[in-house]
């Protein structure tokens, strides 16, 4: 396929066709071989592209991301499984999957690696050896888990169902980020306290004014980019370095000679290099779990393909988020067997299986894109007195010019896990908005439109599906929690349009992802929902509908492929504001929970 190709009319869809060719299931292959072939011819390009300042800021900036929650997520992991996953395991897993897809995936720019829910479904998992009475066969079990998961990954890839991805909106997409943030401040605090009967009191302190500092230092760092301070340059170099500034400061703040070296705080353990954290090979035994056993680790397996369906693909399309502008082709299916491929890799070798990462993915595209400053020009006056004059105000807005895409950060990264090895060791943004005063809110910003009780009652059902999962993911029902994420979906396409009008969804919830580049890959665009129903009714009302909020039929048009375009939303001096990008994602109802900070 030709790099200029015309993606929003990709050959690969299920538009149109009848019989048994529209059934997913039935026709093998094809969603990969079209990922493949639409993304081939830009795989030197991928190559060349990645030498530029960016690769390199990137690459530094998403390796301290990526290393520094694998090993906390790594400590929890060992107290919780009596040292069967240690550091190098933490490495190894993280390596492998950097090396996997840098070089043979279609969408390099997901980062993959060890979260915070692997963390959670293996000890899980080790809670119920134990109550079995097999806990010297976790090793074996486990990896019948990882095998099964592998194949069940395979089977969905090769069965095209990577394309219901598709429906994401940022409605499931951020609920699952809140819930996955949850996790990693949960994991974070459980860290920090464990120094209160792992050590002392006062290194138990130290670490806790240590940690929040190190956390406020990355804050500050990464907000002098959206600052006017210093030049351009030095903002840029600030917010880029921001994590290994912090980290390389604090650590070294930790070793400082007198009280503070001497107060007990707790180092990463070390190991032989390249070798297991315990007296094992690196081929787990696998052959020799009971065929029991092996059966009942299937279930599990297919409950960790749910968890990694959702997982993997959510972080790819926030990777691939309206906000990044980019121009390379996605490719779903094909990524998700490759996936697989490392669950059964990781699984017989006995290391936490990687997955695509929600929180670092986004932000490896961040630091890939070129932002640039300009200027907005705005009036404002004041509220009182009533007739006072109009006041003009100059404002900074950064605007994505344009993103490298490339392979060379997520391989260079692999290599530097692989150095560590040898030793060298958004719901509350719709909250704000409801409770904003709408006179000094932003007048082109149409959940303005709303009434504050719609929109909280929009977070309500977000918050909802959070609290659900949160509350499996603390009991020993916690193998289970993947349902209670894969159930966000279903949620979004068929219960909230019976709750919320066109209008309101339209303004509130969108694709997580809506470039033509990307939804290629999973069959084109979606009808949404809400738009299908008032389209419904209003044929049903034998016209177009009534006016306003419980319909908004007369302020929108139809978009591609039957997207519903926000176009009617704006008045006529808003339509000349077409060139300001930040402008137009306020029309659109969705702003970037993004700190970019690189301009």
């Amino acid at each position: 396929m030709d790099p200029s190709s015309d993606y929003a009319n990709d050959p690969y869809t299920w538009e149109g066709l009848s019989g048994w060719k529209s059934y997913r299931t039935l026709r093998p292959f094809r969603g990969m071989y079209w990922d493949v072939r639409r993304r081939l011819p830009w795989y030197w390009s991928d190559i060349r592209d990645g030498f530029n300042y960016r690769t390199l800021a990137g690459t530094v900036r998403i390796f301290f991301i990526n290393l520094l929650p694998a090993l906390a997520f790594q400590l929890d992991m060992t107290r919780n499984t009596d040292g069967y996953f240690g550091i190098n395991e933490a490495l190894f897993s993280s390596a492998l999957a950097a090396l996997v897809f840098s070089i043979l995936s279609c969408q390099p720019l997901t980062v993959v690696g060890i979260t915070g829910l692997i963390s959670l479904f293996n000890y899980t998992v080790f809670a119920i050896t134990e109550e079995c009475g097999i806990r010297e066969l976790y090793p074996q079990f486990i990896a019948w888990v990882s095998i099964w998961a592998a194949i069940t990954h395979w089977i969905a890839a090769i069965c095209n169902w990577c394309d219901y991805m598709r429906y994401i909106t940022d409605f499931s997409s951020n609920a699952f980020g809140m819930y996955v943030a949850i996790i990693y401040m949960v994991k974070g605090f459980q860290e920090v306290t464990a120094l209160y009967y792992e050590s002392n009191p006062t290194a138990a302190y130290l670490g806790v004014v240590i940690a929040l500092c190190y956390f406020f230092s990355v804050v500050m760092l990464e907000m002098v980019g959206t600052t006017t301070l210093f030049t351009p340059g030095i903002r840029k170099f600030i917010a880029d370095y921001a994590y290994p500034i912090a980290t390389v400061w604090w650590t070294g703040f930790s070793h400082i000679r007198g009280h503070i070296r001497d107060s007990g705080l707790a180092r990463i353990p070390h190991t032989r290099a390249f070798y297991p954290t315990t007296d094992r090979s690196w081929l787990v035994p696998f052959w020799t779990l009971p065929v029991k056993w092996v059966f009942v680790a299937l279930p599990i397996g297919i409950l960790l393909t749910l968890l990694f369906y959702y997982d993997h693909n959510v972080s790819s399309l926030t990777a691939q988020a309206k906000q990044f502008p980019l121009k390379k082709p996605a490719g779903f299916h094909w990524d998700f067997f490759l996936l697989g491929c490392t669950c059964f890799i990781a699984g017989i070798v006995g290391i936490p299986l990687p997955n695509g990462l929600v929180p670092q993915a986004p932000v490896h595209t961040d630091s890939l894109t070129e932002y640039k400053d300009t200027l907005a020009r705005s009036k404002e006056k004041d509220i009182e007195p009533e007739g006072s004059e109009w006041v003009q105000h100059n404002r900074k807005v950064v605007n994505a010019t344009i993103v490298r895409e490339q392979r060379i950060s997520h391989f260079l990264m692999a290599l530097a896990l692989v150095g560590f090895m040898t030793g060298l060791r958004r719901p509350t943004h719709y909250a704000a908005s409801s409770v904003r005063r709408r006179l000094l809110g932003d007048p082109s910003d149409q959940r303005t439109t709303l009434k504050k009780s719609r929109i909280m009652y929009y977070v309500f059902w977000q918050m909802l599906g959070v609290t659900f999962s949160l509350g499996v993911s603390f009991t020993r029902a916690a193998i289970g929690f993947p349902v209670i994420i894969i159930s966000l979906i279903p949620l979004r396409w068929i219960l909230m349009p019976r709750l919320f009008t066109e209008h309101e969804l339209l303004v509130l919830d969108a694709p997580t992802a809506d470039a033509d580049t990307v939804l290629a890959s999973m069959g084109g665009r979606p009808t949404l929902p809400e738009v299908r129903m008032a389209e419904e009714k209003r044929r049903q009302q034998g016209g177009d509908g009534e006016m306003g909020d419980g319909s908004g039929s007369g302020s929108t048009c139809e978009g591609t492929n039957g997207m519903r375009s926000r176009e009617g939303f704006k008045d006529e001096e808003e339509k000349g504001l077409e060139g300001d990008e930040g402008r137009k994602e306020a029309r659109q109802g969705f702003r970037s929970t993004l700190q970019t900070g690189h301009a």
